[in-house]
């Protein structure tokens, strides 16, 4: 059975991406995507095959508009048995492409539960230009989504919001977690945090909350890919950034690695994160994690037992640090074992069935 991935873009190491990379190498299929960026795969290892159907403009969001047309009217459906879409522009390759399953990260949040959020922030030039996006292509995305034949998705959390925006079913599959690569070194002298530099992820708190315990040191990694939305916001917090904060941009997997195992404990502050893959990783190095109450951080983290679950406020992140910092260890076993929930053999194994499925 020959089996393709569609994803968005590869021009950032994400959680997507990473389960992506890790689909394909399970299912033994190919990626076909956008905008890849060499340093990435080369990142993620060399075990499957990316075939690019071009690149996209840089500024959203003619961007997401390129990828969208790209999709649409790609035709590998002589070249391959099935097909699985990954991302919010892939799955317009369901056109073509059958039979086929989405694996759904999230339905477009700037079209749903965050359009009026995005428009705030936006300035007034950009406001109707934004609007009329939207508007023509939410249309164009239910009628992606109606080719669509089965859906997986991240979370119980993302399903709720496929149920209310698409008002289909879909099945959870949790995202992978290599959790026999990560190893516990030591608790070191510093705090960790693995995110995208984007707006959603609420950085700002946790430099807010590092800036007042200057006695503490946050590391974060992460970067922003080629017109992505968030540039002007990464631009403002790495210049906002105390002493104690310092950021290390993209990783290659060996020192991420390292950096799981010899850290304190581990930060997560997205809005309303889709499940959050960050967390499950420190935990699998043993490392507590403190995480804002909400999304899929209530899917993983166990509160008291794994670290704690807090509201997004800078004086709550910093009592959960403090609290952790006298001793992370009593976490260390209870955090593994949770992570060995989220397993790759576990993702790969529910993902063939489904794959068996879509073919029947």
């Amino acid at each position: 059975m020959k089996i393709a991935v569609f994803h968005d873009y590869f021009s950032v190491t994400g959680g997507g991406e990473r389960l992506v990379y890790t689909m394909a190498k399970g299912l033994g299929a190919d990626i076909i995507t956008t905008d890849i960026e060499k340093s990435v795969v080369e990142n993620l290892g060399k075990n499957v095959r990316f075939i690019s159907i071009g690149s996209n403009p840089n500024r959203p969001p003619l961007k997401q508009i390129s990828a969208a047309k790209k999709f649409l009217k790609s035709d590998f459906s002589e070249d391959y048995d099935v097909f699985v879409f990954s991302g919010n522009w892939a799955h317009y390759a369901s056109k073509h492409h059958h039979p086929n399953i989405w694996y759904c990260h999230t339905p477009t949040r700037a079209f749903h539960d965050q359009y009026g959020n995005m428009l705030k922030a936006l300035p007034w030039y950009g406001k109707i230009p934004y609007k009329m996006w939207v508007r023509t292509y939410k249309k164009k995305e239910y009628r992606s989504i109606g080719r669509i034949e089965r859906i997986v998705t991240n979370s119980r959390n993302t399903l709720g919001r496929i149920k209310r925006y698409y008002g289909r079913d879909a099945r959870v599959i949790y995202p992978p977690i290599p959790t026999k690569r990560y190893r516990n070194i030591e608790y070191g002298d510093f705090w960790l945090s693995v995110n995208r530099l984007y707006p959603e992820k609420r950085i700002e708190l946790q430099i807010e909350a590092f800036r007042r315990m200057p006695e503490e040191k946050l590391v974060i990694v992460g970067g922003v890919g080629k017109g992505d939305h968030s540039a002007r916001y990464a631009k403002i917090i790495r210049k906002s950034a105390p002493r104690n904060v310092k950021f290390l941009g993209e990783l290659g997997e060996k020192e991420l690695l390292e950096l799981y195992g010899s850290c304190r404990g581990f930060i997560a502050t997205a809005r309303d994160e889709d499940f959050g893959m960050t967390p499950v990783e420190a935990m699998a190095a043993g490392k507590p994690v403190v995480a804002v109450k909400e999304g899929g951080f209530l899917e993983s983290v166990v509160h008291g037992k794994t670290g704690y679950l807090v509201v997004p406020d800078v004086k709550e992140i910093i009592r959960a640090v403090e609290e952790i910092s006298k001793n992370p260890e009593k976490f260390g076993e209870d955090c593994v074992k949770r992570a060995r929930m989220f397993s790759e053999e576990r993702f790969i194994r529910e993902m063939r069935e489904e794959v068996e499925r879509a073919c029947e």
